[in-house]
């Protein structure tokens, strides 16, 4: 890959700044920040369509604290863009870098859709060889994979402030947000999707609800093997964005729309009186095993981001799977605690959410050789400013052993 290239117009590309992590427009221009420990190479690739091949390919020659960033002249929200990473293909040692395979960022606001596995492009190993996984696969992938969306925070929230209801007093309805308006029967204007959701806020109220607790609505992948069958993942445990609201969601009237629709739903159920909590999967990803797809984590920093194991001949080629879906997060490494704790941030002071209902939150607590009260993680959430006045319910199991 050249470290530039370009069939328009060359952008101006300055050094930019290694925070905060993600795209985040500024005036001039949009900074890009991402995080990879191992990497030797990143390249931030623009487009201009889902679908079509980048305008620009732009090496970034600045790396902070692990972090390569640039600030690109010129690019406003709603820019497309994605990731290459270049690194070491050694699975043995945990490394599972692809130059060929495109990336959406951890940190990205919104996707234009959905990963399309098309002829086993996403994966980064090639699958018809023995030991596939320690095998690579130089085919690029660019067009089976969504684009991040440059997201403009502003929104005009209408003087919307947090219900703030006791633990005590709540009356939580767990809903989902598709099945709640989607079938025929439900006479809205938009079934299945936030703005749908929003015309049934009387019947909450008149059933004496005051907190929703949504089932997972960050973007989700759904696993080959049920695409395969004709299915989906309806429930949507199986995270691949933990910033970006699930875009199938949305009315799909402009790219990023979910961002706002969200935004919109939750000020109608607040301007109702009734709270918002939010089901989040941080456990694992959507990635699975070593046999899954390389849609974003594994790419990036696989040694980062996932709990490794393995055998003496490959000491780092497994995942740990307390989850029983194929990988653990890693939140013994502070920048996986920093990339939850930016998540949770975000979802309190920019999308406005009231708590958060842990899946699987033992995992989270999960140091060295089993479970730790007093885990890094659980010291940095009840340390936190911002968390500290939102509510916070845990799933107390997970599929390991305590110690």
């Amino acid at each position: 890959m050249p470290a530039t290239s370009s069939r328009r117009k060359p952008l101006t590309v300055t050094k930019g700044r290694h925070y905060p992590l993600g795209a985040t427009a500024r005036p001039g221009g949009v900074n890009f920040a991402l995080y990879s420990q191992h990497a030797s190479d990143v390249f931030l690739l623009l487009f201009d369509k889902e679908n079509a091949p980048p305008t620009h390919t732009i090496r970034l020659d600045q790396r902070t604290k692990f972090v390569w960033h640039s600030f690109v002249e010129g690019l406003k929200p709603g820019q497309l863009y994605g990731y290459k990473v270049r690194g070491p293909f050694d699975p043995a040692r945990g490394m599972r870098f692809n130059e060929h395979k495109l990336l959406i960022d951890p940190y990205a606001r919104a996707l234009t859709g959905k990963f399309h596995n098309t002829d086993n492009l996403l994966l980064a190993y090639d699958p018809l060889k023995p030991a596939a996984d320690k095998s690579v696969d130089t085919r690029d992938n660019s067009h089976v994979v969504p684009k991040c969306i440059v997201v403009d925070d502003r929104f005009d929230w209408k003087g919307d402030t947090p219900p703030g209801i006791p633990f005590e007093q709540l009356y939580i309805y767990e809903v989902h947000v598709r099945g709640f308006t989607a079938g025929p029967s439900s006479g809205v204007a938009h079934p299945g999707t936030y703005l749908g959701f929003i015309e049934k806020i009387p019947h909450l109220v008149e059933l004496g609800i005051n907190a929703v607790e949504f089932l997972p609505v960050h973007e989700s992948y759904a696993e080959d093997f049920l695409l395969d069958k004709g299915l989906k993942n309806y429930w949507g445990y199986n995270t691949i964005g933990f910033f970006a609201p699930e875009s199938t969601y949305s009315t799909q009237r402009a790219p990023g729309c979910q961002v706002s629709e969200f935004k919109t739903l939750v000020r109608e159920l607040h301007k109702a009186g009734i709270e918002v909590i939010l089901d989040v999967v941080y456990n694992h990803t959507a990635e699975g095993s070593e046999m899954g797809p390389t849609l974003c984590f594994k790419g990036i920093d696989n040694t980062t981001y996932y709990s490794l194991a393995g055998t003496a001949a490959d000491p780092y080629r497994y995942y740990m799977n307390h989850t029983g879906c194929g990988n653990t997060l890693n939140l013994a490494n502070s920048h996986v605690i920093r990339l939850v704790m930016d998540s949770l941030r975000y979802w309190v002071e920019v999308m406005h959410v009231d708590g958060f209902r842990f899946d699987l939150a033992s995992v989270l607590g999960r140091e060295g050789e089993g479970f730790q009260t007093s885990a890094s993680f659980f010291d940095a959430i009840s340390q936190d400013p911002v968390l500290d006045r939102v509510k916070l319910i845990a799933e107390p199991w997970d599929l390991g052993r305590i110690r």
